[in-house]
């Protein structure tokens, strides 16, 4: 694991907050709001606690607080009003920016604060959906503009997977009643990106269907035993980083030949990844989502 970054520069900023840097610069010269150092070659950069206090800044501006009355407060009054809206919470936007801070300070109490408040108004179906999928998308964006660790990621991941997992346990004796097919969850080999499968497992069991998870790093030689017991399987996998695209056209060719032989047998694929699929060269049963919304569509209530 990569180690964990203390300084930030103004872009850095911006992909955190969406703040423009031109903002950002108008606003220390104007207010003094932050305290950017400089390096020898006189470009400015940031410490953790400035990153911290434009988030914080920006949570109390989207509130309807005009920057010049952020300004006047005292440096202590800043977090205490954040954490104030915690309590407050109004829309999913708010709640993405305070798990955003969670996750720069490894900050597990700020996070449960967070998901208890969300919780207590909305279902976990809501709070996946609009709070943490944008977040997830956003830290992908982050990881892969370099503003973020694998650290931070990695944290922000597993406190996740850990709601999801602790509501599917909360539905596992959920008695399915929807025979007619079995879903088989799974992803491929080398593919360890599990949070979008695990929620869907979740839904699946929630509406009744049975859902049997596999995991992680999977080969499409591991599935065939699931066929020689359940006469109507839908595989459903995630492609995140795997296949990688100098072999997905291999992959589906073997998905296509060797598990899809079956008349009534069907594979749903998910992921960053089905952009390198081509859907004209694939037969009926084969089905790409872009996104897990228009995949739960699919799924009656």
């Amino acid at each position: 694991m990569e180690n964990i970054r203390y300084t930030f520069s103004i872009k850095d900023l911006e992909n955190f907050t969406g703040i423009k840097a031109h903002t950002i610069r108008m606003w220390e010269r104007r207010y003094n709001l932050l305290t950017p150092e400089r390096t020898e070659g006189n470009q400015r950069f940031y410490d953790l606690p400035n990153l911290q206090k434009l988030l914080n800044i920006k949570l109390l501006y989207d509130n309807g607080l005009k920057i010049s009355k952020i300004a006047a407060l005292e440096p202590d009054e800043i977090p205490k009003q954040v954490f104030d809206f915690i309590s407050e919470l109004k829309d999913s936007h708010q709640a993405v920016d305070m798990l955003k801070m969670a996750m720069l300070n490894f900050d597990q109490n700020l996070f449960e604060k967070t998901y208890l408040h969300l919780i207590s108004n909305l279902s976990f179906r809501r709070v996946f959906i609009d709070v943490f999928v944008p977040l997830l998308e956003h830290i992908g964006y982050l990881w892969q503009v370099d503003s973020i660790t694998p650290a931070h990621e990695h944290f922000i991941s597993n406190l996740i997977q850990q709601k999801i997992l602790s509501n599917i346990e909360r539905i596992q004796t959920i008695q399915h009643h929807r025979d007619d097919r079995v879903f088989v969850l799974y992803l491929p080999h080398k593919e360890i990106h599990d949070l979008g499968l695990l929620y869907l497992h979740y839904e699946l069991i929630l509406r009744g269907w049975k859902s049997i998870y596999l995991g992680q790093s999977v080969y499409i030689d591991n599935l065939y035993d699931l066929m020689t017991i359940y006469p109507t399987v839908t595989f459903a996998s995630y492609f995140t980083v795997e296949p990688n695209p100098e072999i997905i056209e291999e992959y589906m060719d073997k998905v296509k030949n060797e598990l899809m032989t079956r008349k009534d047998d069907k594979m749903w694929i998910l992921g960053r990844r089905t952009a390198d699929i081509e859907p004209t060269s694939l037969p009926e049963s084969i089905n790409l989502f872009h996104c897990l919304a228009d995949a739960l569509e699919t799924l009656t209530d």
